[in-house]
């Protein structure tokens, strides 16, 4: 059975799409070949975006700190929207697994994306053994962010957000990393409490929750940790407020956990190249035993019988698995975010996955030479999900960190706008960010 893309963004049948407007620019970016313009707006496709801007709220409780960027002296936020004279703001994510930067100017229902760069940069490698951020992670991250602040110079940013997560966060050296960061290249990272991270998955994919739920799992499994946050919906007066901005997803957070593990730090410790089905289960053990006390003190299992429930994921497990599951000759994130899986089609394409060679993962489009030593050991970790808490459905949700800070600095300045479409305008399904 072929998942089913309920959502607002399901792709036109038998219609063949380009790679994603992110992942293009990201290899675009690469080579210096990114175009100045005529990028696709995040948003379209997507209907009356008023029932997107439940953001400005999520965002609003989900992070009460400072945006870190500085817009140049004199200028003001301009309320034109949708021009060339617009300005641009930048989102720098750096995991313990990838450095990601997304700049965007406003727009009529959203923003549209100037630019985008993403590399794997494993800073978190070996970091379980050591403690420390290797000499060379180092070296690779910062020849990254070399990238990132050329990028955000030429493109004379107005206003940029640059966090960064685990790695960074449990590191002896970290802060001294981030301070080197500073003095190399003037990025001024600020490193993300475990619950601001939880808090901002959340509100990146709160549309995404169906509101007929009682409760839904939201879970980001990260490199280097996972976040795991359950939502009752039932404390909100109507769950279809969710949708239409007018109520805070983030107050029907009842429980959040950050767990120390992820898929950099799962496959180093059980050796994410040979997995057999016996150290694929020792995994999954491993994880379980990382979720029981917050089962034990939450009891879940007992609040969840005989009530509707789903699981949302972020993270780049659950898009990895929507790709090979979908068959894709590679990845397009307009088919897959949004998607619905079941467990069933879950299951398959993990023992698929399981059955094949380090070089057989290799030759999976979605996953290729950066990820296959990883694949796995994100299946583990969703696997010890599914056995502690059964759900039926799975959405996907292919959007993040990066979105939610372009989104938040927007609305700090006044430009954020979600405009309806004009009646009698075709509207073509497109999986276009719309968190």
């Amino acid at each position: 059975m072929k998942p089913v893309n309920a959502g607002p963004g399901a792709p036109i049948e038998g219609e063949r799409r380009p790679k994603s407007d992110e992942e293009g620019l990201a290899s675009l970016a690469e080579r210096g070949e990114a175009p100045a313009n005529g990028h696709k707006h995040y948003f379209e496709g997507h209907g009356d975006f008023d029932s997107k801007a439940s953001l400005a709220a999520n965002l609003a409780s989900a992070a009460n700190v400072p945006s870190f960027g500085v817009r140049p002296s004199g200028r003001s936020a301009p309320r034109g929207l949708d021009s060339i004279s617009d300005p641009i703001y930048g989102a720098l994510d750096l995991g313990t697994n990838n450095c990601r930067l997304l700049l965007a100017r406003p727009s009529r229902r959203g923003f549209r994306v100037v630019d985008a760069f993403s590399r794997i940069i494993r800073l978190g490698e070996g970091i379980g053994q050591s403690g420390r951020l290797s000499e060379q992670a180092m070296d690779r991250t910062l020849e990254a962010l070399k990238v990132c602040a050329g990028k955000l110079q030429r493109h004379r940013v107005a206003r940029a957000r640059m966090v960064a997560t685990q790695a960074c966060r449990v590191a002896e050296n970290g802060q001294s990393f981030v301070a080197k960061v500073r003095d190399s290249f003037g990025l001024d990272l600020e490193i993300l409490t475990p619950e601001i991270e939880a808090r901002l998955a959340v509100a990146g994919c709160a549309t995404l929750v169906d509101p007929e739920a009682e409760f839904v799992l939201v879970f980001d499994i990260g490199g280097g940790s996972s976040e795991i946050i359950w939502l009752d919906m039932t404390r909100l007066g109507s769950r279809r407020d969710v949708l239409t901005g007018r109520t805070d997803v983030n107050d029907a957070i009842v429980a959040w956990e950050s767990l120390p593990v992820g898929v950099v730090t799962l496959a180093e410790r059980f050796d994410g190249r040979t997995v057999t089905p016996e150290s694929f289960a020792a995994m999954s053990d491993a994880v379980a035993k990382l979720l029981a006390p917050f089962e034990a003190k939450h009891r879940f299992c007992e609040r969840l019988a005989g009530r509707r429930v789903h699981l949302l994921g972020t993270s780049g497990t659950v898009t990895t698995i929507a790709g090979v599951l979908l068959g894709l000759e590679r990845y397009d994130r307009k088919r897959v975010d949004g998607i619905w899986l079941n467990v069933a089609e879950i299951d398959e394409v993990t023992a698929r996955l399981l059955g094949l060679s380090y070089e057989g993962r290799v030759l999976e489009p979605c996953i290729g030479r950066e990820r296959a030593d990883l694949v796995l050991a994100g299946c583990a970790i969703l696997d010890a999900i599914l056995k502690l808490w059964p759900a039926e459905r799975l959405r996907v949700a292919d959007r993040g960190l990066r979105e939610g800070i372009l989104m938040r600095l927007m609305m700090e300045d006044g430009v954020w706008r979600t405009g309806r479409r004009r009646r009698g305008r075709s509207r073509r399904p497109s999986n276009g960010y719309a968190p």
